[in-house]
């Protein structure tokens, strides 16, 4: 496999150093993506150079993930426009175990010559004094050099200014590449388009201090069509950790993408063939109601991400609210998975000890929750069967509702007609 060609048609690449496609086709090389430790869980902004290091392994190449455990005391500037607050070590060291376990779940360790390799850069700055930093790095490359970068002259121009330590980020950065093109052979670093700067700063050290050559790639920045940012909702970041997101929100982050993000997204976040994708968009083009390209982009992406119980968990969830789920599929869900998928949905709450009681449905839907505002209306409702608890049909106005009736002991679904949906707590 052409790494740079599959690259290429997945619409993944964005700039391309002269020589690094040649090569990457002569020989297998060792490339690397560096992974800030900001949080102790990756989000789906991650994912794209997650992609790109799984395509550089398959296309027979040596992949390297870099957990910057120095870097990430530093604080890269690039795309930022103010000075993040930096992390104590027990957090960083919480974030870089964090990270390593996620990337474990996504590269291959134990493939041969090609196995991947993860590394801290921490292992190789915690001795470097700053004396020796500024004379054996600092001396080789110039201010003027380091201030035409964009990330740094944005920066400048702004309002806040920058500190000097994020205006060395660029070297320390530069320096990460310089010690494993001298101690593991990476020739190649990659990374999102904003990282270009501080990519190339890691080959004019190679060049300026050793006389070597090494090569950049850089991805595109993904957009989304409506011009919001990728990867974030109304309730926050979409994570890969499934305590910091559900998996039935991520499925659901990915089910949801509009047609005109799907066709882009398909491309970069599965592995699936041209072949497999063209004949997709085919089948979606002709039915686009019934979404076939969102639904094998969210299976594909939270199968492997969470794994196939989760996904098929994801599903039936999605179907609770609209689809014809029973009570045993209710009471499968866990209830933090149970509670995403009402979340939003008007809720109401009673007494346990009345549900052990006994309730009258009409009372327990007017007076006791307000679902409907008389129990005229909720007798007639119940009478004209457009009243459901829990999926299924209630028609009898005297039909008495206790604990048995419960969802994992403490929630009852309420239904007035097909869309009107209430959760109803028992505490």
């Amino acid at each position: 496999m052409n790494f740079v060609e599959e690259m290429r048609w997945r619409n993944m690449l964005q700039d391309i150093m002269p020589g690094t496609e040649e090569t990457l086709n002569k020989e297998m090389c060792s490339g690397y993506i560096g992974f800030d430790p900001t949080a102790d869980s990756m989000h789906v902004g991650h994912l794209m150079q997650v992609m790109t290091l799984i395509h550089f392994q398959r296309a027979g190449h040596k992949p390297y993930a870099l957990v910057g455990g120095a870097t990430g005391m530093v604080g890269d500037p690039s795309g930022k426009s103010a000075e993040r607050n930096l992390l104590d070590e027990e957090t960083l060291n919480k974030n870089v175990a964090g990270l390593q376990a996620q990337l474990e779940k996504f590269l291959d360790f134990n493939t041969g010559d090609n196995s991947a390799v993860m590394v801290n850069n921490y292992d190789w700055f915690k001795g470097f004094s700053f004396l020796h930093f500024i004379r054996d790095v600092g001396k080789h490359i110039t201010v003027n050099y380091m201030m035409a970068k964009d990330s740094v002259k944005k920066r400048l121009e702004g309002e806040t200014g920058m500190s000097f330590t994020e205006f060395t980020y660029q070297l320390v950065q530069g320096y990460d590449f310089y010690y494993l093109w001298k101690h593991h052979g990476i020739k190649i670093q990659m990374g999102g388009s904003d990282q270009w700067g501080n990519i190339v700063t890691g080959t004019e050290l190679i060049r300026r201090k050793d006389g070597g050559e090494a090569f950049a790639l850089t991805t595109q920045l993904i957009k989304k069509s409506d011009g919001t940012k990728f990867g974030k909702t109304e309730s926050g970041a979409i994570w890969l950790d499934p305590k910091k997101t559900s998996p039935y929100k991520f499925y659901q982050f990915w089910l949801n993408a509009s047609d005109d993000d799907v066709k882009n997204w398909i491309r970069i976040f599965t592995l699936l063939s041209k072949t497999e994708i063209e004949g997709l968009e085919v089948e979606h083009a002709a039915a686009p109601h019934l979404r076939a390209l969102q639904k094998m982009l969210a299976k594909d992406i939270t199968i492997r991400v969470h794994g196939e119980t989760a996904y098929n968990t994801a599903v039936e969830a999605s179907t609770i609210l609209f689809g014809a789920s029973t009570s045993d599929a209710l009471n499968s869900l866990d209830e933090a998975t149970f509670l995403d998928v009402f979340e939003g949905v008007q809720q109401s709450k009673i007494s346990i000890s009345e549900l052990e009681a006994g309730i009258n449905i009409v009372e327990l839907l007017s007076d006791k929750t307000q679902i409907f505002p008389s129990r005229g209306e909720a007798r007639k409702m119940i009478v004209g069967g457009g009243t459901y608890l829990n999926k299924q049909k209630y028609t009898d106005p005297e039909s008495t509702v206790d604990e048995s009736l419960l969802i994992n002991g403490k929630y009852i679904i309420a239904q007035k007609g097909k869309k009107n949906h209430y959760l109803i707590i028992a505490e």
